[in-house]
């Protein structure tokens, strides 16, 4: 597996995550029928999408990556259309994360053991 495509599995893993966090918030715990099954789908594809990169990465690189980048794109789709509103601790929190997973995946010397 190339670099490129494991990097669009983790990407790909990272939407799912975001699709499967909003549908679950929608689904009302689980009692909404068409939000529930989406959740639960696309739960099933993250995971599956985040086996791929678990392969060639160090296992806290990819989670941080993962998680990280979908805590910011929650929050965004949050703020978007739940009009959840963002302090500046909430901006400075997103960034600090955001600014994070850029130097683990950057500067990183982790290795697969």
């Amino acid at each position: 597996m190339t670099q490129g495509t494991i990097y669009m599995c983790l990407a790909a893993a990272i939407l799912t995550e975001v699709i499967a966090t909003i549908a679950l918030a929608e689904s009302e715990s689980l009692t909404k029928f068409v939000p529930s099954i989406i959740a639960v789908v696309c739960f099933i594809a993250a995971f599956w999408l985040l086996s791929f990169p678990l392969r060639a990465m160090p296992a806290g690189i990819v989670y941080a990556i993962w998680s990280g980048f979908a805590i910011v794109l929650i929050t965004v789709a949050a703020w978007v259309w739940s009009k959840q509103a963002l302090d500046a601790p909430a901006l400075i929190g997103v960034a600090l994360i955001t600014a994070g997973v850029i130097v683990m995946n950057l500067f990183s010397k982790s290795t697969l053991l």
